[in-house]
């Protein structure tokens, strides 16, 4: 004779089954979003298929956590003889707002996921101290409120299906009869040990579920599909406050120290090293602009067919042009860092928003030390980051923000269009050329990040196609009026202008874990009366930009850093990290660590997508113990003070 299930769990089993009904809906729109990165996954039905079944796992163990307390709570209650209903509806509403705050969080995932390439993880509490700001610029982006508005719906239908269920079947029936409470008691035990396989995901027993049981394929985009955000911010979050994991603890100290000397031919007890001046000093003026969201992907010089970079190209042609460039981070914040002090981003650690701010050695320390004024633009709120209080006490002379623009020129939450930020520059740059000393000045452009404004009252053709490549166009455009204002200037022949991006994002192939245009970046020097063209395609970190500048002025100086001059010195690999990924890359091969402990080598000048880690042991250590000597030195410069 069959059982019947008791109501409670029927109530459950509807309950589970629609929520994963909604968070697989959820990630077909995340697969849909990404449908032209996808292309590079062969359209084979397995692939996609067992990213989805992968996905039900994840998505199971979110809903074992939800419904693990309900289920205890209801199972008392049915074998109990009491006709009070406050532990029923208190069960059921836990049930509700649980699974709301769930969804939110998935479709928040879903714009997260097509900026970074990474499912939610908690470095997005980094913007927490600047949650006003963050909300405004989040809700100035149109499609982000269609998210919201789904998010609505979505719950509307939950509940409509949650609530019909519990009041039509769990409330009218509150006693079991004696004879019945023992078959409920062990129908109620068996389905609480299902819930408990599922929070642990795995029948295997020497590891429960991880991020990495994910990774099924060397697909990329299929294997972060799999994932459930929930899962990984949760994850992210244990162990980002695990005490080894407040700083980096990669290697021992003096194994690091050890390593990076021998690399750098430095002092292990400092990391400092002097840098003689050449023979022909030049103190140019240094105006270095750091290019929101700019990768190389974008540029027709690494093969865009959209001629979205007309500006940028034409001044890598005439300049000193570094093609094998990675940005530090996949963060605004990572890659000012990374430009200004020469140091590498250490993995989810925000360098610059903390509570003791540590003075840091770079561009306006070593440039002030021979003379120099400086002077940091940015379109919005300097206190967004941190930037303005860290920028002023490592040296920075000046902090030029939102506060100081005119209120009308204001578009978004972003603040002014990046040309109107150089217009309100130029009479600045204009005084401060005046002064007997050369100045450094140094832009943040944000127009290329959303919400997207495209301004109308000025000479610019968008273009008729996507929005993402028409704000590509305007930012070049902006890069171009800025320099031609530049030209009518005295000063801007004994200028150097430097064009570097913060970071990359997913503006090409989905091709590895993280993809290649997160961190494939542009550096340019342009000079035309001081500097011949010239290709460089040396491996290089954009923690090289300082030192490469300083070697182009011919300044004698002491390098505090972990940066190299790229045009006399060459570094065996480039490394960089993506929140919870550190990567290093040779001439031909990519190394990947992942924080779950798998770890991955791929052949990526070929476009080989297999990991050919166990084939090629001695290399993909050697890269392994490259990356994390250079990462746990800068976590010991910080942490001793020797980054001043």
């Amino acid at each position: 004779m069959a059982i019947k299930l008791p109501k409670h769990i029927r109530y459950l089993l509807h309950v589970y089954l629609v929520g994963i009904f909604v968070l697989t809906s959820i990630r077909l729109l995340l697969f849909i979003t990404q449908w032209g990165n996808s292309a590079i996954i062969p359209f084979k039905l397995y692939y996609i298929g067992y990213a989805f079944l992968m996905g039900w796992r994840f998505d199971t163990v979110v809903s074992g956590y939800i419904l693990l307390l309900p289920l205890v709570f209801l199972s008392i209650w049915r074998i109990s003889e009491t006709k009070n209903t406050w532990v029923a509806k208190a069960s059921y509403y836990l049930v509700n707002s649980s699974y709301f705050v769930v969804f939110f969080i998935c479709l928040v995932d879903v714009p997260y996921f097509n900026v970074f390439s990474n499912r939610l993880n908690v470095t997005v509490l980094n913007w927490s101290g600047h949650a006003s700001f963050a909300l405004r610029m989040v809700a100035k982006e149109p499609m982000n409120w269609a998210y919201f508005m789904l998010f609505l719906a979505l719950c509307y239908g939950f509940y409509f299906q949650s609530r019909k269920v519990f009041y039509r079947v769990v409330l009218p029936e509150k006693i079991v009869f004696t004879s019945k409470r023992r078959t409920v008691a062990l129908v109620s035990i068996f389905f609480l040990g299902l819930s408990l396989l599922a929070i642990r995901g795995r029948l295997v027993e020497k590891s429960p579920i991880r991020v990495g049981t994910a990774y099924f394929s060397q697909y990329a985009l299929a294997n972060q599909l799999g994932l459930n955000p929930v899962f990984t911010f949760g994850r992210s979050y244990l162990e980002s406050n695990r005490p080894e994991n407040v700083t980096l603890h990669l290697m021992p100290d003096d194994q690091a120290l050890k390593r990076v000397s021998k690399e750098l031919g430095v002092s292990a007890a400092t990391m400092k090293r002097w840098v003689k001046a050449d023979s022909s000093i030049r103190k140019l003026n240094v105006v270095l602009v750091i290019m929101e969201s700019m990768n190389a992907y974008k540029m027709a010089r690494f093969a865009n067919p959209d001629r979205l970079t007309p500006f940028l190209d034409s001044i890598a042609q005439k300049g000193i042009s570094f093609d094998q460039i990675r940005s530090a981070g996949i963060h605004t914040y990572n890659g000012v860092f990374a430009t200004l002090f020469s140091q590498p981003a250490l993995l989810r650690q925000h360098p610059m928003n903390k509570t003791i701010l540590q003075r840091h050695t770079g561009f306006a320390k070593v440039l002030g030390q021979n003379g120099y004024r400086s002077v940091y633009f940015t379109t919005h709120d300097d206190q967004f980051d941190n930037v303005g209080g860290f920028l002023t006490n490592s040296y920075f002379d000046r902090i030029v923000s939102l506060k100081d623009y005119p209120s009308e020129q204001v578009k978004s939450t972003l603040g002014v269009p990046d040309h109107l930020m150089f217009d309100f520059a130029m009479p600045i740059l204009d005084e401060m050329s005046k002064e007997k000393s050369p100045f450094f000045a140094t832009f943040m452009t944000a127009s290329d990040h959303m919400p997207y404004f495209i301004p109308e009252d000025i000479p610019f053709q968008a273009g008729n196609d996507d929005i993402n490549k028409q704000i590509v166009r305007y930012a070049d455009w902006s890069l171009r009026h800025f320099i031609e204002s530049c030209q009518q200037k005295p000063w801007f022949g004994n200028t150097l202008f430097v064009f570097v991006a913060d970071h990359g994002v997913q503006f090409g192939p989905y091709d590895y874990d993280p993809p290649l245009c997160l961190n494939h970046i542009p550096f340019i020097m342009f000079s035309p009366s001081n500097i011949p063209p010239q290709e460089v395609g040396k491996l290089g970190c954009q923690i090289d930009v300082f030192p490469t500048v300083m070697g182009v002025l011919g300044l004698g100086y002491e390098n505090g850093t972990l940066g190299v001059d790229l045009l006399k010195s060459k570094r065996n690999y480039s490394y960089y990290c993506a929140d919870d990924k550190i990567c290093c890359m040779s001439d031909s091969l990519l190394y990947v660590y992942r924080m779950d402990g798998k770890e991955g080598l791929y052949f990526y000048k070929k476009g080989w997508l297999d990991d050919v880690y166990y084939r090629f042991p001695d290399f993909a250590k050697d890269m392994h113990e490259y990356a994390f000597s250079m990462l746990q030195t800068s976590q010991w410069m910080i942490k001793n003070g020797h980054t001043e």
